[in-house]
């Protein structure tokens, strides 16, 4: 389980970032479903409202991700993976990672095992 201190950063970045999130699920197709939504933190945890569609893919597929873009290509966005669990129309994720990523070269060399700029917050 994720700890409340790892969500305290991931709330904090995101709150830092203040661009609107989305909730972004798989289809049976595989296809990917994007929403923008509103997030409430609670403990270990982060909900949103999430409409037919969201549901229907979360429950057949729980695992998510959601995104907080840059609001500009020097800043990082925020990408926090989970899995999520549909409680009536809204969906209760559990993060099992998140990173702050942002496209180009590490701006440390041997900092980011993912090729772009990346730092990890946990997972």
């Amino acid at each position: 389980m994720t700890s409340v201190q790892s969500i305290a950063s991931v709330r904090a970045e995101a709150e830092r970032l203040g661009t609107v999130p989305y909730l972004l699920t798989g289809s049976g197709d595989g296809r990917p479903h994007a929403i923008a939504v509103s997030v409430t933190w609670q403990d270990g945890t982060l909900s949103v409202g999430a409409g037919r569609r969201s549901l229907a893919n979360i429950a057949a597929r729980p695992l998510l991700s959601v995104m907080w873009p840059a609001p500009d290509t020097a800043s990082y966005g925020l990408f926090v993976d989970g899995s999520g669990d549909v409680q009536g129309a809204k969906v209760v994720i559990t993060p099992t990672r998140a990173v702050l990523h942002r496209a180009g070269a590490p701006s440390a060399a041997g900092t980011s095992s993912c090729g772009s700029d990346c730092i990890p917050l946990f997972g």
